[in-house]
């Protein structure tokens, strides 16, 4: 029982350091220096922050099998552990498995104390890639009894003689990208040739193009190791030559016809992964460029070479460019690539494209929610890693462009609205610009709270287009996202206020008045403010009322234009001792609302959406006018004759119902009200029994 227990714990800490490399530290550690409660068998600090004496204490105790303690922190060395582990005479026998990429070794520090990689006499697997490797500390490496499995990646050791000391337990050499080795072809080529044991060889380079002459000795020891006869390595089932640009198909052809247990060959930028020696091959795993499971695999091989990982997303882009299936799998693989190199711009330059290319359209609904939201995520990090990359912005802003992604799929709109609009400041391309006033049209309309500064962002973007009167996407957008920003939002509606929102919208009320499309949004948005009692008296412009009541009046303007401004002066005329202009003109308007709203026709198609009734119960009163009653309605009418499911609900649930049976039971109430209100409870009967009868249905099915 206590064994479960420590495992659990130390899985529960290092998941969540994950998230923060700071979670198993000096202090958290600590739990574990109880070994007799707490019998640890594995342990990963990998990446954490933490002390030798922390480390000393609290895990060296443990008869351990296995420990990575990859890119931890500069207090941590690879010779403060080695010592750390040596010092427990049942770790010193029982480690099998250590990792220590990364690290520094500072073996320096252990040459008086006789201590070595050799005194870990059960080691079996090391790892020690990118760390300061020496030959000497090699040579100690290769004395160990049991040693089947060394990376040596991108170090600085410059001989492999060692490796003979291990010849005949030695299963898996990794050696890529050695960039500091110092031996002839033939040499190197002797040595690799008499690890008889030896079942897996990476040998393997990523070097840039501009490097490609520091690779040649390499390359002609790969060329040799494929024409060698199979008696060379005998026991190899897998081999990594990804990057070795000078070896033929010819040789690659002998190779494999003359090894006939082979499981893996790595191929990527080498130009043969296309050979034909590899079609008939069905159960060879191959890193390459040839088709998509090639890529994939190098994808999933190798998670921490960056140059591999770009290049086998670029040519992830080209096959998926035209993708018509959802293909979740690659898309984690995708993800993957982005969580293991989160700083590189190289990565997250091809991998936000492919994240648009296995997404768009309607892939992404076919995918897990859960695998999406993790998507978003990657995506808002790329745009808060490289604010300034335009591509990069652009690949996300294409990707986030998705009514499912933005209206369906759960994540932090503010975060990302935030982004966008921190974007949008800054820059000017007006492709960029359109996609990403898009999406904060729809992002907002889910955020409860936004600063001023965000509204100010998006008012300079209508001043702008307004300045030159052009009617694009790019405006109708931001048009679109401060209507939603302020829809039953006070707060925001204030904020527009103060940021002369007002002086702005009634110049370009007047200046757009062939444009019913952006009329009904600027009308839509002064209607926002028209439900906030605190804030009525700033519409309270008898110039600006005037111009509405012309809108409302004309009956060559679109009935969505004149909805909004009945809209207006309904929730201004509503409150007679709120009313500071002149009475008459209060009645006239009351007037022309009635005379205006019995004309309009029934429209077929989505005008408008409602968060909830809330705005409308005020103008329900049976002592209000009939023209403020009247919009009201024909308003709850139309939302409720085009989505009667959802509007039957709300009205249930903000009280609408009463009050429009209490209308219909008055007796000074105006028979055009009462004709919308039989209307509206009638189809809401009916909506409410066909949903009461198709549950019963299914019961007795059930049953």
């Amino acid at each position: 029982h206590s064994v479960s227990c420590g495992l659990l714990i130390l899985i529960v800490i290092f998941s969540q350091n994950q998230k923060s490399c700071q979670m198993l530290n000096d202090s958290t550690v600590g739990i574990f220096r109880d070994s007799k409660e707490l019998r640890l068998r594995r342990a990963s600090i990998r990446c954490c922050v933490m002390s030798a004496d922390a480390f000393r204490l609290a895990l060296c105790s443990h008869r351990l099998l296995e420990l990575d303690a990859s890119w931890a922190s500069e207090g941590l060395t690879g010779a403060s552990v080695v010592s750390g582990l040596v010092s427990s005479p049942e770790c010193s026998v029982s480690l099998q498995r250590l990792s220590l990429n990364g690290l520094h070794l500072d073996w320096g520090s252990l040459e008086e104390s006789c201590v070595g990689f050799s005194s870990l006499l059960g080691l079996r697997t090391l790892h020690l890639a990118n760390t300061d490797l020496t030959d000497d500390i090699l040579e100690d490496i290769c004395s160990l009894p049991h040693l089947e499995s060394l990376d040596i990646s991108c170090t600085p050791v410059s001989n492999l003689s060692a490796l003979l000391q291990c010849k005949n337990s030695l299963r898996s050499l990794i050696a890529h990208r050695l960039r500091q080795l110092n031996m002839s072809p033939s040499r190197l080529l002797f040595v690799l040739s008499q690890l008889d044991a030896l079942r897996h060889l990476d040998f393997s380079d990523d070097r840039p193009p501009a490097e490609d002459t520091d690779g040649r000795d390499g390359d002609e020891v790969a060329r040799q190791l494929l024409e060698g006869s199979s008696r060379i390595l005998p026991s190899l089932v897998s081999l990594d030559l990804s990057g070795r640009k000078m070896i033929g198909e010819a040789a690659l052809a002998a190779f494999v016809e003359s090894r006939s247990g082979l499981i893996f060959l790595g191929l990527l930028a080498t130009g043969l992964s296309s050979s034909h020696v590899l079609t008939s091959l069905r159960n060879l795993k191959v890193t390459g460029e040839a088709n998509e499971n090639q890529v994939c695999e190098a994808l999933r091989k190798y998670t921490e070479r960056e140059c591999f990982v770009q290049k086998a997303l670029i040519q992830l882009y080209r096959l998926t460019t035209d993708a018509d299936t959802a293909q979740p799998d690659m898309l984690e693989l995708v993800l993957g690539a982005m969580k293991s190199h989160p700083s590189s711009l190289h990565v997250h330059l091809v991998a936000t494209a492919c994240v648009f290319n296995l997404t768009t359209q309607d892939l992404a609904e076919a995918m897990p929610v859960s695998l999406i939201c993790s998507t978003i995520t990657q995506l808002l990090h790329a745009m808060k890693t490289f604010p300034n990359h335009q591509q990069v912005q652009k690949n996300c802003l294409l990707a986030l462009c998705s009514d499912y992604i933005l209206q369906d799929i759960p994540f932090d709109r503010y975060v990302a609205a935030m982004l966008v609009i921190n974007w949008l400041s800054n820059h000017q391309d007006p492709t960029l610009q359109r996609m990403a006033v898009a999406v904060i049209s729809i992002l907002v309309a889910k955020v409860e709270t936004f600063k001023n500064s965000r509204i100010t962002q998006l008012l300079a973007i209508v001043q702008q287009k307004a300045m030159v009167g052009v009617v694009d996407s790019t405006l109708k957008f931001a048009l679109s996202a401060l209507w939603n920003l302020t829809d039953e939002m006070p707060s925001a509606a204030r904020s527009f206020i103060q940021c002369q929102g007002l002086e702005l919208y009634e110049e370009v009320l007047e200046s757009y008045y062939n444009e019913p499309t952006i009329q009904q949004k600027i009308l839509g948005l002064l209607n926002n403010i028209a439900e906030v009692k605190e804030l009525q008296a700033d519409l309270m412009d008898e110039g600006l009322l005037e111009h509405i009541v012309i809108l409302l009046k004309d009956t060559q303007v679109e009935v969505g234009v004149r909805y909004f401004a009945g809209g207006i002066l309904a929730h201004l005329t509503s409150k007679a001792e709120a009313w500071t202009l002149d009475q008459d003109f209060r009645d006239a308007i009351l007037k022309q609302l009635h005379e205006s709203i019995i004309t309009w026709a029934h429209l077929e198609r989505e005008m408008v959406s409602y968060r909830s009734f809330c705005p409308f119960c005020p103008l329900l009163q049976t002592c209000q006018p009939s023209g403020v009653q009247l919009w009201a309605v024909w308003a709850i009418h139309l939302v409720c004759s085009q989505n009667t499911s959802h509007y039957s609900s709300m009205l249930e649930r903000d009280g609408v119902t009463e009050l429009l049976k209490a209308l219909a039971a008055h007796p000074d109430t105006h028979s055009d009200i009462q004709r919308l209100v039989g209307s509206i409870l009638r189809t809401c009967k009916w909506i409410k029994f066909y949903i009461y009868s198709t549950k019963c249905k299914k019961e007795k099915r059930n049953s």
